[in-house]
């Protein structure tokens, strides 16, 4: 088995489909929602709060920079999919098309990477998740089954003398961080 997709093992009675491409010469993989979610938009509450006192001129303190941020944060969406692969490829995770077009929706850092590590970790299973944000008016309801995202697997190459990364992988989502 070279690469592939799994459900993961608390998932694999909630009738999650595998991801798949849609046409012949697609690059990507659909990814689905495992669940109903609500992706809140970030022009609401305190954002727009911020927003409107900076209009006016007026300072923002400390607690209404940290209460603006909080409303931009990214939601983890669930997939209940975990992705193997060989040692030397990624899978990179993108926007669908039609994403930011018709949803209003982005990951934040514009990619994904999920590493081949990631797989079967301890932390959860390498359960991959989608970062979203929601820059729409309104609040999004992702159906369950719904096409969230795509995966597309890539080789890597590595640096001529690189020393070996001494770490190995602990945790699930964002588990590298020092």
């Amino acid at each position: 088995m070279k690469r592939g997709f799994e459900v993961v093992s608390t998932k694999r009675d909630q009738g999650i489909h595998l991801p798949k491409r849609q046409t012949e010469n697609a690059a990507g993989y659909d990814f689905e929602a495992a669940q109903d979610f609500t992706l809140p938009s970030i022009w609401k509450g305190n954002f727009i709060k911020a927003l409107w006192t900076i209009h006016q001129q007026k300072k923002l303190t400390d607690t209404d920079f940290t209460a603006a941020d909080a409303s931009l944060k990214p939601y983890l969406v669930p997939t209940g999919i975990k992705a193997y692969m060989q040692p030397d490829e990624f899978l990179l995770l993108a926007d669908r098309s039609s994403g930011p077009l018709k949803r209003r929706l982005v990951l934040p850092n514009g990619i994904g990477i999920v590493d081949a590590d990631y797989y079967n970790n301890a932390g959860n299973e390498g359960e991959i998740f989608f970062q979203l944000i929601n820059y729409g008016l309104r609040d999004y309801h992702v159906k369950k089954g719904e096409r969230i995202g795509q995966g597309i697997f890539i080789p890597y190459l590595r640096a001529d003398n690189e020393d070996q990364p001494l770490a190995k992988r602990t945790g699930g989502f964002g588990s590298t961080k020092k």
